[in-house]
């Protein structure tokens, strides 16, 4: 694995130098001053390698067609469609206009984001589509949703939501842990609402049933503004072979 130009073994630590991706310190100033980790590369130097490195142009937005009882809820929701669409990444999600989903899109399209959504036809109604977005597809049913979501990403972000945020989430993590992508799957764990998950998680692993030749790797940011550097250092990390599926295998699936 390359990082910075080097190869990933020959840093002092190279366990740490992994670390400190998976734990988002992108800034270039910040990262080539870490005494842990001894680039040899100056600020200037080291911010066009990860400029070149990073591979998140468009993320898929799992989350409620609720608002739910938690006003963080939405308010992490609309500043995450913020960052999205200041930072000139393609959000795509489930096409509505209601709760969180409704507030990560309106806030992409508000500043400047390009949004796609794609909503089966069934929900047409349930979920009343945003009609703002660039662009909507609608689907004859949530696995062609599910298939064109994935197909349109380069990473996953799960903010707050019901059944079909957790089934959507599940579904891409087991994906991952059976090799057939390796997409940054993240939680936004927003005033700890994925705490029980996280834990059932852990519990998986205490029992075994979640073994060490097959990983579950969730990246889970406390803070809005922490998600998309931690995206981004997961997916460096990553090549861009290993980040994609074939269409004909997820059609499969």
């Amino acid at each position: 694995m390359i990082l910075f130009g080097k190869p990933l073994h020959t840093f002092p630590d190279h366990a740490l130098a992994r670390q400190i991706f998976r734990e988002s310190l992108v800034f270039a100033g910040k990262l080539s001053r870490d005494p842990r980790l001894k680039t040899g590369l100056t600020p200037f130097t080291l911010q066009c390698h990860m400029t070149a490195m990073n591979k998140i142009k468009t993320v898929c937005v799992y989350c409620g067609s609720s608002p739910g009882t938690n006003p963080r809820f939405i308010e992490a929701a609309a500043a995450f469609g913020k960052i999205l669409g200041e930072n000139g990444i393609r959000l795509v999600y489930g096409g509505g206009s209601l709760g969180l989903m409704g507030a990560v899109a309106t806030a992409a399209l508000d500043h400047g984001g390009s949004v796609t959504g794609i909503i089966p036809e069934f929900l047409n109604t349930r979920e009343r589509m945003l009609s703002r977005v660039q662009e909507l597809i609608v689907t004859p049913d949530m696995h062609e949703r599910k298939r064109l979501m994935f197909e349109r990403s380069d990473a996953f972000v799960a903010l707050p939501g019901g059944v079909g945020t957790l089934e959507e989430l599940v579904e891409q993590l087991t994906w991952q842990q059976l090799g057939r992508h390796s997409k940054p799957i993240l939680l936004a764990n927003i005033d700890g609402f994925w705490e029980p998950l996280l834990a059932l998680i852990t519990h998986m692993r205490a029992t075994q049933f979640i073994r060490p030749g097959f990983p579950v790797e969730v990246i889970k940011a406390e803070r809005v503004e922490d998600i998309l550097p931690r995206l981004r250092a997961a997916a460096a990390l990553v090549s861009e072979e290993a980040m994609q599926m074939a269409p004909d295998v997820a059609r499969r699936l």
